[in-house]
């Protein structure tokens, strides 16, 4: 039965591919002269078609999101929809065969071959190495035993993981690989369901990265916002001071963090979370029977420690905590400027990670030997076994980047600020801007692109708006605090509703849960959470209203909403 509508959904898209294209008519063979060849030549079809943005060309993720939910297979799913992109480039049938052969030659290549990417692979596979080694070494052993002196229930073990999340504040991937990979065991011991915990890490890491001071994320942002800002007529406030009067009005992080907390200490739930936890609780299945994750975890079993190996605690503490000294004293080695906020907006973050990820490796290793726990074999095994359980996520993270270059070349972001955009009214500015984002980021899967090509559109535009009004006083630079927060709270909005991007994909990996499971079960406290931020914050915000009073009223609806529909989940299992 799948098949089939695998089947009849390829052929509806190549209908709608096909009536994209415009064939242009042939040309007529001018009528050679009596002594001259005729030469009839058909010029070749394999060059990608250059032509302005369309609906074609959200086309791909559409494809890559639906393919992904009603199958379970993200894989399959992200490579069809970089098939249906590369096909639509070519505008033609023909394209069919040369874009699956582009889909390998030229964007994986281009995903691979982007330095950036590169650095966040081998961050990803040195973490995946830490965690095997601190595994295998007893290092984790011993911190379940010592966080479950305390977090001997479900709730306190979820609340001790939300708590870590927003501790790990300086940047998300660190945060999403750091935080899934030590309190795996302790809710697994605690009959904390998969689900639940690649949750309460997606949604603090890239809220909290946001939001903070110091962060990569506001150091790319308040670039972003410096370049906007620089050439509006009228305006010169600096650039790190308009991020810090938006963070007031970022309403999704600040609410979505307030959710976890909600969810975790009142243990209600809704939807399909509620019946993940159950199972977890009552079976002790912490992830659905047949998914993706039984495998990997069959593979992993490597890294169970002999049940003579000590449980010393500082063997899994002190390589994490050189790897999180390595990248903050690596944004600052790389970064320059008299202030702090100079220094982390001038660092290379991947470098830094690099840097620290190798360092944390080399100290696990040391330890593990030098206390004669493990050989150097026994030691480089567990390491390799870490990053063997890595692989698919490096998989799916290539395929999703692979994707957004597919969206790059349709322009699939220009297509939708100009469909958009248009004539705004000062006050629904905020607001639309914030679905704008959020809409990007689910169909490219990178808040981080969303926002480089938003900033620099969404800033003019909000000031254009205010100058057309007359509006261009203090009094009314609210619209423009507002917009600034809402692309990057829209794009975080948006990642966390989207099964290809690349922040949802390591918070299921690095958790151990089937990614579209993981999907699925957050998708409506994202949803609702993202519906409260806009009606009841940015929107009225836009309108005048204080983000003071705004803030309150959001948080008590969702607090409400969650103590009339959650339903308490069964009490956890002590230690």
């Amino acid at each position: 039965m799948q098949k089939r509508t695998l089947f009849v959904l390829f052929l509806c898209l190549a209908g709608l591919v096909m009536l994209g294209v415009q064939v242009e008519p042939q040309d007529v063979p001018p009528v050679a002269e009596p002594d001259a060849p005729v030469l009839l030549e058909t010029p070749p079809a394999d060059e990608p078609a250059e032509s302005a943005p369309t609906w074609l060309s959200i086309i791909p993720a559409f494809v890559a999101i639906v393919a992904a939910l009603a199958f379970r297979q993200v894989v399959a799913a992200l490579f069809l929809g970089i098939w249906i992109g590369a096909w639509i480039t070519y505008g033609s049938l023909a394209g069919a065969w040369f874009g699956l052969l582009d889909t390998v030659q030229v964007y994986v290549l281009e995903a691979l071959a982007d330095a950036d990417h590169a650095a966040i692979i081998i961050f990803t596979l040195m973490i995946g190495g830490v965690v095997g080694i601190i595994q295998k070494n007893g290092g984790t052993k011993g911190i379940v035993a010592a966080v479950v002196a305390w977090a001997n229930s479900a709730r306190r073990g979820q609340l001790a993981t939300s708590f870590l999340g927003m501790a790990i504040f300086f940047d998300d991937y660190a945060n999403t690989l750091i935080v899934g990979g030590t309190m795996r065991p302790i809710t697994d011991r605690l009959r904390i369901s998969r689900e639940k915990l690649a949750y309460i890490v997606d949604s603090t890491a890239a809220p909290v990265a946001s939001l903070a001071l110091v962060t990569t994320w506001i150091g790319y942002e308040v670039g972003l916002i410096g370049t906007a800002v620089e050439n509006l007529a009228g305006y010169d406030e600096a650039a790190y001071s308009v991020f810090l009067n938006s963070i007031p009005y970022s309403f999704y992080p600040i609410l979505a963090l307030g959710f976890v907390l909600a969810v975790a200490g009142w243990q209600r739930d809704f939807g399909p979370m509620l019946a993940a936890e159950r199972r977890a609780r009552t079976t002790g299945q912490l992830f659905r029977p047949g998914s993706d994750i039984e495998q990997a975890e069959a593979e992993s079993s490597v890294l169970v420690p002999d049940a003579s190996t000590p449980p010393r605690a500082f063997n899994a503490i002190i390589p994490i905590l050189v790897l999180i000294v390595g990248v903050v004293g690596g944004l600052f080695a790389t970064g320059e400027g008299d202030s702090i906020r100079d220094i982390i907006s001038s660092a290379d973050s991947y470098k830094a990670m690099m840097w620290a990820s190798l360092l944390a490796v080399i100290v696990a290793v040391v330890l593990s030997v030098g206390q004669r726990i493990l050989t150097l074999t026994e030691t480089l095994d567990a390491w390799y076994a870490g990053m063997k359980a890595m692989l698919l996520a490096i998989i799916i993270l290539v395929l999703a980047w692979s994707l957004s270059g597919v969206n790059d070349a349709l322009g699939t972001a220009d297509w939708l600020v100009s469909t958009l955009s248009g004539s705004l009214a000062v006050g629904l500015v905020p607001a639309l801007v914030f679905l704008l984002a959020a809409a990007t980021a689910f169909s490219t899967g990178s808040s981080w692109g969303t926002m480089g090509i938003l900033m620099p559109l969404v800033v003019p535009l909000a000031w254009g708006v205010l100058a057309a009004e007359g509006l261009t006083d203090p009094a009314h630079y609210h619209i423009l605090y507002s917009s600034v927060s809402a692309v990057l709270a829209g794009a975080v909005w948006g990642d966390h509703c989207s099964p290809i991007s690349d922040t949802t994909i390591l918070s299921s990996l690095a958790s151990g849960c089937d990614h579209i499971d993981h999907v699925r079960t957050q998708l409506p406290y994202a949803l609702l959470v993202g519906t409260v931020a806009i009606f009841l914050g940015t929107l009225p915000a836009g309108f005048g209203v204080p983000w003071w009073v705004c803030l309150p009223i959001a948080a008590a609806v969702l607090l409400g909403t969650l103590r009339y529909f959650g339903q308490r989940v069964e009490d956890g299992v002590s230690a």
